[in-house]
């Protein structure tokens, strides 16, 4: 914890010892291999992958016109490519990972695994008609003309439901297909739905559920998976204070089972003793969405001076 004046300001929960990079001699074995991670140069899934990267601790330099970045901190080298060219670089050994939506690693089908799944950048592919169509399921789609980005994707799911479709394959702006005659359906990515409602579409079926996702060559060296476990250890730690707060208060003895209750923590609250006899500071850890429910249950219960603050990382 950072202290100012006594109180702190931030609380970052560490255990450096479950680490294998816990201390920078580790990384003199690695002076030959660096990670190569592909990144999507620009939009949101590259700024949601850069902050990832930057509050996991690793620093990459990275200009306007930057195609390649080495961190100066941790042995990894950033690609920045389009979003539909990370699956093959990382498949073919260009990159040795690669941080890609889950929809463009499927549409490719190249041969990557998936190493964690970011939680960020979802979206959903679906079947989406113009708005005043009477839609009655999914044979309405037999014989039907669907305009789609994602062909392969698409295909699969008619075969597995045993749909007939003409699938026109479209680079861009799929959603004014049906508007101009091209298709009498689209299937795209939807995120909020405000731009099939902005061309009288609407969803009616949808076919799968995508986010970010850290994917990976299947047969890294030993090194580089060590590398890699390392920066996924410290994404988890990163993701894991997502939405959470540390909270401390103080409590009579007395109060301490039913205050406890009320404050599960990661295993159990931490019980401090006070100078004051009879009292104790208690700390623990509290999901942001049950703040207010719980300090209003810490008070009737007796709980007094209670500060509740930020975590940057949790480490487990």
């Amino acid at each position: 914890m950072i202290f100012t004046r006594g109180l702190p300001e931030k609380a970052g929960l560490f255990l450096f010892i479950t680490s294998p990079f816990a201390g920078s001699h580790r990384f003199k074995n690695y002076i030959m291999e660096k990670l190569k991670i592909a990144i999507q140069t620009k939009g949101r899934l590259n700024e949601d992958s850069m902050k990832l990267i930057k509050e996991s601790g690793i620093d990459l330099a990275i200009g306007r016109r930057t195609l390649v970045s080495e961190a100066d901190n941790f042995p990894m080298e950033a690609l920045f490519l389009r979003d539909d060219d990370i699956p093959q670089t990382v498949a073919d050994g260009v990159a040795d990972v690669g941080i890609v939506g889950e929809n463009e690693m499927l549409e490719k089908g190249e041969n990557v695994v998936i190493a964690k799944r970011l939680g960020f950048s979802k979206c959903r592919l679906s079947l989406a008609v113009p708005k005043m169509t009477d839609y009655q399921g999914l044979p309405f789609f037999n014989g039907k003309k669907i305009a789609t980005s994602y062909p392969k994707i698409l295909q699969k799911f008619l075969d597995e439901n045993n749909i007939t479709s003409d699938i026109h394959v479209i680079s861009g702006s799929v959603e004014i297909a049906p508007g101009i005659g091209l298709a009498d359906a689209i299937f795209d990515i939807v995120s909020s739905g405000s731009t099939l409602v902005s061309n009288r579409l609407k969803e009616v079926e949808v076919v799968i559920h995508s986010e970010a996702v850290l994917i990976s060559k299947p047969d890294l060296s030993p090194e580089k998976q060590e590398i890699l476990d390392e920066l996924i250890f410290r994404m988890e730690s990163v993701q894991r204070a997502e939405g959470k707060k540390y909270i401390l208060l103080n409590t009579p003895n007395e109060k301490i089972a039913e205050v406890a209750s009320l404050l599960p923590g990661m295993k159990s609250p931490t019980v401090v003793p006070l100078a004051q006899e009879g009292w104790s500071s208690m700390h623990s850890v509290i999901a942001e969405d049950d703040f207010w429910e719980i300090i209003g249950k810490l008070k009737k219960a007796g709980a007094e001076g209670i500060l509740v603050i930020p975590i940057e990382k949790m480490i487990f």
